[in-house]
């Protein structure tokens, strides 16, 4: 009698030794998957590859390399109209491509009339400006960078003045003759060339 109940003593602590281990198993394959080597390759790739997505803007400036051609490589200016001259490959439409499209369109460009097979390369050199203005300490021209906020671009400005509506916002984004209310509960990302008018509040 007394070795029946050892038995199913020891087969109920077996049982509960390994459901324990399971248990354990789950949870930490739960914890570690946010943070485990293939989710973090993820998101380093999505963070190198976020400035191939920017699509180019006037004003912004693009450092062009084309390897073994210094005459071409430089800094360059999207004008206005929205186009890059490149010396040996001419004006070249910039405005709404990526970078990696820009590369394509200079590669076109280049190759075969001027140079076989070239490589190019480009990258944003400087973004160009927002503008805000309206009831802000002090409004004017100010250097955009990538991941911007309306709220970062009032702390630019010196911050709101005491007759600001500080829930909404204006923007014209660059190109556009009309402006967008812009509720500013959430942050709002900001844009190169972007005109910001922060409104009086009637309250």
């Amino acid at each position: 009698m007394c070795r029946c109940v050892g038995g199913r003593a020891l087969r109920f602590v077996f049982c509960l030794l390994a459901l324990v281990s399971v248990v354990g198993l789950a949870g930490c394959n739960d914890y570690a998957d946010p943070s485990s080597a293939v989710g973090m390759q993820l998101a380093s790739a999505t963070t190198t590859m976020a400035p191939r997505t920017y699509v180019l803007r006037p004003n912004d400036q693009v450092r062009v390399q084309v390897y073994n051609e210094q005459n071409a490589s430089g800094v360059y200016v999207v004008d206005g109209g929205g186009m890059v001259s490149i010396p040996l490959a001419g004006r070249i439409h910039a405005a709404g491509l990526t970078t990696a499209g820009l590369e394509r369109a200079i590669t076109q460009h280049l190759n075969g009339s001027i140079l076989t097979d070239p490589h190019v390369n480009v990258q944003v050199a400087t973004y160009g400006p927002f503008f805000i203005r309206g009831e802000v300490k002090q409004p004017g021209q100010f250097p955009y960078a990538p991941g911007m906020t309306i709220g970062d671009a009032v702390a630019l400005a010196g911050g709101y003045t005491y007759r600001a509506d500080e829930t909404t916002a204006y923007v014209r984004p660059s190109g556009s003759g009309a402006e967008v209310a812009r509720s500013l509960r959430t942050d709002v990302p900001v844009s190169p060339g972007d005109n910001i008018r922060i409104p009086e509040s009637y309250f």
